[in-house]
This record gives structure tokens, C-alpha cells and sequence, in this order.
């Protein structure tokens, strides 16, 4: 029961990053470049502190540092830039889509791939996602704004992937924060930032509480779970960011967003609720 809260506190966050986002962004209270640094500064400032509090160093130098501070930055700015030209639906769905082919090729690579119940329910819960999020009528993804967000997939697969070796994950999550900023600076030269009090706002809120906790909180539940359930699980964000949307930001919700809940929960119960595959299964 511990570990089922944890994990829906953390997908709660991760659409709570959405909503916050869409809410900076949409609103024009801030530029994409300049919400993704904000979000990491602000993150990195709140575990630092946390940090200090515990009286614990800092692992900067450890073996898987520099991928897993890369990896969030693709993840970041992907994800930032992509909303200026992308519908956020189809957004959401090469992004959990690209993050849960990843994990499961790289489940397959390690010799631990999903069993066929995990599949059959990845595939209910892709579906379910699929009706709530594919674009209206003459919707058409612009290319770019699809290839930054297939990035930003890569770039969260990877990060989630590495954050599996963890053995302290508030620190590494910190560590990945801080090495991320110079990335961020080097990555969004010259793309212009713009600021305003409310954007910064929202930027503060999403890097320091649904950013940077909510990543430590992934980090400590990772190594709990498989691979194939970590990519799953996933699913359910866009989701819930969908309703968050409609609670918050006034944004209509229909009778196809409710069925697909219901399959994406669904699909996510009967994959999860499975026994986990050998780990020699070929």
C-alpha cells in the first residue's frame, strides 16, 4: 500500500508539471526557455537545502551523474520548446509513448522482458490514451515541434532508466538538478528569456515541489518496481493532467476523455497487478 501511494503521489506530480507548465506558458506569463531554467534552478535550490538540512554531501561525482543530468535536460528543454509549435494532446502522447517503447526495448535488451499480461495492458492503457489525446479533424503535428518532444521522450526514458541504480535518490536527484543548470545555459544560448512575477511563480512551483521532490519521490520508488511497470504507469499521466486541466483551467473534458480513464486505469490495474516476468526470459 505504501508503494501504490507513493507511486500515484508521483504520477500526480508529473501531471501537476504539465498543468503548471501549460498554465506558465499558454498564459504568456513566461518564454519556454525561460520556464525550463527557472524549473531546474528552482529544484536544484529546493533538494540542496534539503540536502544541507540532512547533513549529507553532495554526489557529484559519481558514475552515473553527467548521463542522468544530460538526460533531464533533453527531457526539459524537449519538452519546453515543443509547446510552441505542438498540440499539447499529441504532445503528451509521442512523449509517454516514445517513454514507454523505450523501456520496454530496453527491458528486452536486459533479458527482462514484459510478460504478456504487462503487454496486453499496455496496450489497453495506449489505446485509452491514444482516444483521449489524438488530435481533432485537420490537426497536424508541426515536425519540429514532434521531433523536440520525441527528444524530450528519449531524454525522460533515459533518465528514469538510470535513476534505477539510485542508492541515494534525494541526492541524486539534487546532484542531477544542479549539473543540469550549466547544460540548460549552454543547451538555450541565445533563444532570448522572458520573464514575468507570475511566470516565475509557476516555474518555482513545478521545479521545486513537482519537479524536484516529485523526481526524488521516482527515484526511491524505481528500484521497487520493473522496468515494463515503470513505463506503464507512466500512461496514466496525460490523464490525469487532462482532468487536472478541466478541474483548474477551465479546459472541457467529454464523454471519450472519461471512457479513455477508464481504459488507460484499466489497462495499468491488469499489467501491474501480474507476476513479474523471469529474468531470464528471452
Amino acid at each position: 500500500m505504501r508503494l501504490a501511494l507513493a507511486i500515484t503521489v508521483t504520477m500526480i506530480a508529473f501531471a501537476a508539471n504539465s498543468v503548471l507548465t501549460r498554465m506558465a506558458i499558454e498564459g504568456g506569463f513566461i518564454d519556454p526557455s525561460g520556464f525550463a531554467l527557472v524549473r531546474v534552478v528552482s529544484g536544484a535550490l529546493v533538494l540542496g537545502m534539503i540536502i544541507s538540512l540532512r547533513g549529507s554531501g553532495l554526489p557529484l561525482l559519481r558514475r552515473n551523474r553527467i548521463p542522468g543530468a544530460l538526460s533531464l535536460a533533453v527531457y526539459l528543454v524537449g519538452f519546453s520548446l515543443a509547446y510552441l509549435t505542438l498540440d499539447a494532446g499529441l504532445g503528451a502522447l509521442i512523449l509517454f509513448g516514445v517513454v514507454q517503447v523505450t523501456m520496454f526495448a530496453h527491458g528486452a535488451l536486459r533479458g527482462t522482458a514484459p510478460t504478456g499480461r504487462q503487454l496486453t495492458g499496455g496496450a489497453v492503457a495506449f489505446i485509452g490514451l491514444l482516444s483521449a489525446l489524438w488530435p481533432g479533424p485537420g490537426g497536424v503535428a508541426d515536425p519540429t515541434g514532434a521531433a523536440l518532444m520525441v527528444f524530450a521522450g528519449l531524454g525522460w526514458a533515459a533518465y528514469t532508466i538510470i535513476g534505477r541504480d539510485a542508492q541515494d535518490p534525494l541526492a541524486a536527484t539534487s546532484a542531477n538538478f544542479l549539473l543540469c543548470i550549466p547544460i540548460l545555459l549552454i543547451l538555450l544560448a541565445g533563444t532570448g528569456l522572458t520573464f514575468s512575477a507570475t511566470g516565475v511563480a509557476l516555474g518555482v512551483l513545478c521545479g521545486g515541489l513537482t519537479s524536484g521532490l516529485g523526481y526524488a519521490l521516482w527515484y526511491a520508488v524505481l528500484p521497487k518496481i520493473e522496468g515494463a511497470t515503470a513505463a506503464i504507469v507512466q500512461l496514466s499521466v496525460p490523464v490525469i493532467a487532462i482532468l487536472a486541466g478541466a478541474l483548474l483551467l477551465n479546459e472541457g473534458i467529454g464523454p471519450i476523455v472519461i471512457f479513455a480513464t477508464f481504459l488507460v486505469v484499466g489497462g495499468i490495474g491488469w499489467s501491474v497487478t501480474g507476476r513479474a516476468a523471469p529474468a531470464d526470459r528471452s
